[in-house]
């Protein structure tokens, strides 16, 4: 709960949570779900930078690639071979669509970084979308490719008969869950890093231990930047186990 600064007769009152609420950008109060908020300008700010790093430095390729062109290639080439190695050949005709997954979760998890930024991927709100989506397109690919027959990656055949029954529900339920750990994860890592963040930066203003949480501060925000980028990893190779599971859902 909110309070003032000095309700309590002391002057240090900061509060962690505060930096991940949705504010509208024009005007306060209520809005809708059309209304242009922080969090909308920090996702349009994520394409842009994804544009500015894949899209410009490529429109003019050379033989001798720039930094930026070597950048957007080195980039494209670990996407690639991750799609490649976990899902084989048939999966990279899905590649754009994981390629784009992975490049807004990274530009959009760096932005966060910035100081008075809003992190977008600190939200379920966001993040649940983006594991929706890979759920329900994973599940129709399944279906579309492979029939009835997609239903085998419930059924564990090379289990004892009489544990199959009990394995199915397993399965079923930790498929239906899938979207669930898949937004968590990603969310609640993003989320925790930040608010540790701001508490360290809130004891800061404490003359006695100001040193150590300064100190806190920038061993929190070096972790946080290598954090950035494994969940936007983790996000995306979890997305390509599920694609291998849709193109080959056989046990």
């Amino acid at each position: 709960m909110a309070t003032d600064a000095h309700s309590d007769g002391s002057s240090l009152a900061f509060h962690p949570m505060d930096q991940f609420i949705i504010k509208p950008l024009f005007g306060d109060g209520d809005f809708s779900w059309y209304t242009p908020t922080n969090a909308t300008l920090w996702m349009a700010l994520g394409i842009l930078a994804v544009v500015a790093l894949l899209v410009l430095p490529t429109s003019r390729r050379a033989l001798v690639p720039t930094r930026g062109q070597s950048i957007a290639e080195l980039t494209y080439g670990f996407v690639y071979k991750m799609v490649e190695d976990v899902t084989g050949k048939d999966g990279i005709k899905y590649f754009p669509y994981i390629m784009t997954l992975f490049m807004f979760i990274l530009t959009a998890n760096f932005l966060g970084l910035l100081p008075m930024a809003f992190t977008t991927t600190s939200h379920i709100a966001v993040t649940g979308v983006l594991a929706l989506a890979v759920f329900l397109t994973v599940t129709v690919l399944g279906f579309v490719l492979n029939g009835s027959k997609f239903l085998g990656l419930f059924w564990v055949s090379s289990a004892p008969l009489a544990l199959r029954p009990v394995l199915a529900i397993i399965e079923l339920i930790s498929y239906f869950v899938r979207p669930v750990s898949h937004s968590v994860r990603l969310g609640g890592n993003m989320m925790a890093g930040h608010a540790v963040i701001k508490v360290f930066a809130g004891f800061a203003q404490v003359a006695v231990i100001s040193p150590i949480a300064i100190a806190g501060v920038v061993a929190i925000y070096g972790l946080e930047i290598m954090v950035a980028f494994i969940q936007a990893y983790v996000f995306t190779i979890l997305t390509c186990v599920y694609l291998k599971d849709a193109l080959h859902p056989a046990h």
